[in-house]
């Protein structure tokens, strides 16, 4: 089930063209990271560790995941869901890693739909040593509830 929904989500990349290298590998991130969860996770849990691949992907993917560790990234994967699920609109979603200072935020717009598909348009600022870096990207729920980064 998760290879399926990863395997649109790079269909929907190469059909409406991802707009740079940066969206790209965020895309290419998110599909190999999902594909990883998913080798990993038994019955309902295999929903939940392809989830969190495609994520911790779509960051590690992005130019801002080069500077992230392991507990930032999980942070930041829970105030991504958190947002997508049930933020409010244009509404700043935080996260901040004790350990070493780095924080983030991510603002989701109002829910729309491809198709019969709910999905989000979001930004995910980071800060890292005091400077902003920003991702850009829509998330879309799945059939089964859980959310899916797809560009």
């Amino acid at each position: 089930m998760g290879v399926r929904v990863l395997t649109a989500a790079l269909a929907v990349c190469v059909l409406t063209g991802c707009a740079n290298n940066q969206d790209s590998g965020t895309v290419i991130g998110a599909i190999t990271g999902g594909i990883i969860g998913n080798q990993f996770g038994k019955g309902s849990g295999k929903v939940a560790t392809t989830l969190a691949g495609a994520v911790v992907g779509g960051i590690v993917g992005n130019e801002i995941g080069r500077s992230l560790d392991a507990r930032d990234r999980e942070l930041a994967r829970q105030a991504e869901y958190d947002a997508w699920e049930r933020g409010p609109p244009r509404q700043p979603v935080r996260w901040r890693n004790p350990d070493n200072g780095r924080y983030g935020e991510i603002v989701a717009e109002d829910y729309y739909y491809r198709g019969s598909v709910q999905c989000r348009d979001f930004v995910h600022r980071v800060w890292i040593d005091g400077r902003p870096q920003s991702m850009h990207g829509t998330a879309c729920r799945n059939p089964d509830g859980t959310w899916t980064q797809v560009a």
